[in-house]
């Protein structure tokens, strides 16, 4: 590339998808299952911790001070994240867009996803154009930490500035700072290498 980028990186919610619902179908579920109070969609932090954060992170802030907090974890792992997968709609111009990078660049996800990002990209036949697929579950430390972006890297060999990382949260953009790799701000306004409404703007970078 003209550039001297040689991988894509993306973030799954929010970036990929638009998984609101499911998320929060997700962890009603939990919570309902534990006879707490529901979710409240007007609370704005909880809605930021849902749709940013590693499960195990978003069960930590939903049971503080709860010592049923293991049982639910385990409850957690039990849900068939198959029948969310239908609440979650694919960000317009997505697909077409990694149709055009595929042939230019390597492709692939650095999420806070833990064990349902496979199933996810499965279910919308998006498997076959990520060459590397990094979940919290496969690394110590999740964004904001900046391990996972490290270890998507290194499989790559590649150095951070070889790398763009496409996120919409504080939380990548954070993991993206620490591991020096240039951040593009999905529909988000905050400090970024660059801004993106649309998925097909990125190509301008290349």
């Amino acid at each position: 590339m003209k550039n001297g980028y040689k991988v894509v990186i993306y973030d799954c919610d929010g970036v990929m998808f638009d998984s609101f619902e499911a998320n929060f179908a997700f962890y009603e579920r939990i919570l309902s299952r534990f006879d707490k109070l529901p979710l409240d969609r007007n609370d704005a932090e909880t809605m930021r911790v849902l749709h940013t954060y590693a499960n195990v992170d978003v069960m930590a802030y939903l049971f503080a001070g709860d010592d049923r907090r293991v049982e639910a974890q385990a409850f957690a792992g039990t849900i068939d994240y198959r029948e969310l997968v239908p609440f979650m709609l694919m960000e317009e111009g997505f697909r077409e867009t990694l149709n055009v990078l595929q042939p230019k660049v390597e492709l692939a996800v650095c999420t806070n996803r833990t064990t349902s990002m496979d199933l996810v990209l499965e279910s919308f036949d998006l498997n076959r154009y990520f060459g590397c697929v990094m979940t919290a579950a496969r690394v110590e430390n999740p964004k904001p930490h900046p391990e996972p972006l490290l270890k998507v890297l290194e499989h790559y060999r590649i150095a951070p500035g070889e790398a763009l990382f496409v996120g919409d949260s504080d939380v990548d953009r954070q993991a993206a700072e620490a591991a020096g790799v240039p951040f593009i701000a999905y529909k988000a306004d905050m400090p970024a290498f660059a801004r993106i409404d649309r998925h097909d703007e990125i190509l301008t970078l290349l």
